[in-house]
């Protein structure tokens, strides 16, 4: 039985909090989201407001979210893990702006463990993920008593750094939570996996697999023997043209360009495979862009064919 499964960070989707009606139906806000007039909710269950950093936060553009939509349904996968979803009845992670992580399933699904308080030994007193990671098993359809494999779903700590901090030490901190998210991650799927079992860590790693944030995922001696899967990827349609051309190897998810600087192709959305589903990796795919700037996100979404 061939088993696709992918990952795609859906940037911001459903970005509002107020289900009753929007802000700017309501009363008309400026452009930095500020609203001057004040209204009264007797009953606070009805209308929720959701501020970040002190503004309000808008809702994602209805057609943008229908792209994700189309995409979504193109792909036509048996699992797939987003990031950057929101929905306030769910397991909330930890992001201040509500962006939470899930997985999509045509299969059934078993237990499900959200690992949001989790801790490093270096910082015992905070919670280590910026989201979550998000572990699901997966059942078997076939046999819904018979587990078919475990997706370990992750949104690392982002590169952004604030303009208000130094930029290098905005990145070295970055840079250090990112390293002890991964070996976070490491030890917490060593404990609750076997050397022979079948499990994908995938998700928006927020850096590139190669990187020293990463290594914990990268070790070949490591006991998890991970092997990342998207080296070389088949594209669901040539890049958009650049200069500098984007990657030949077509390994790249995400595109970043700052003003005056080439962009920058990187493969930020992984799918780490375990040692026993490396033998069953039939092939693996991202679903390339049609505009710079993304269809829907900025990132492309990459999904892997298992024979299981």
């Amino acid at each position: 039985m061939d088993v696709a499964v992918g990952t795609f960070n859906l940037n911001n989707l459903f970005s509002r909090f107020n289900f009753r009606a929007e802000i700017s139906a309501v009363h008309p806000v400026d452009d930095e989201g500020r609203l001057t007039s004040s209204y009264v909710f007797d009953d606070p269950k009805s209308v929720r407001i959701r501020r970040y950093k002190g503004k309000l936060v808008k809702g994602i553009d209805p057609e943008e979210q229908k792209v994700l939509a189309r995409r979504i349904s193109a792909m036509d996968l048996d699992i797939l893990a987003v990031q950057e979803v929101e929905d306030i009845d769910k397991i909330e992670g930890n992001d201040p702006r509500l962006i939470d992580i899930a997985v999509l399933s045509k299969f059934p699904v078993g237990a499900v463990t959200s690992w949001q308080h989790a801790v490093h030994p270096d910082v015992p007193g905070e919670r280590v993920f910026s989201r979550d990671l998000l572990e699901v098993h997966i059942l078997d359809p076939r046999d819904p008593d018979k587990h078919l494999l475990t997706v370990f779903n992750n949104h690392l700590k982002s590169q952004f750094v604030d303009r208000d901090t130094d930029p290098e030490e905005g990145k070295r901190r970055a840079d250090e939570r990112r390293t002890r998210q991964a070996e976070t991650i490491a030890r917490i799927i060593g404990e609750r996996t076997r050397p022979d079992g079948r499990y994908i860590v995938l998700g928006d790693m927020n850096d590139t697999p190669e990187a020293p944030t990463l290594s914990k995922l990268a070790e070949p001696a490591h006991q998890l023997s991970l092997t990342e899967a998207l080296a070389h990827p088949e594209e669901t349609r040539a890049p958009k043209p650049d200069d500098p051309p984007p990657p030949a190897s077509g390994s790249w998810t995400h595109r970043f360009k700052e003003n005056g600087q080439p962009a920058k192709y990187e493969l930020f959305d992984q799918i780490w495979l375990s040692k026993s589903l490396t033998t069953r990796h039939k092939s693996s795919h991202i679903d390339r862009r049609t505009r710079h700037g993304g269809d829907g996100s900025d990132h492309d979404p990459a999904w892997v064919v298992l024979d299981l």
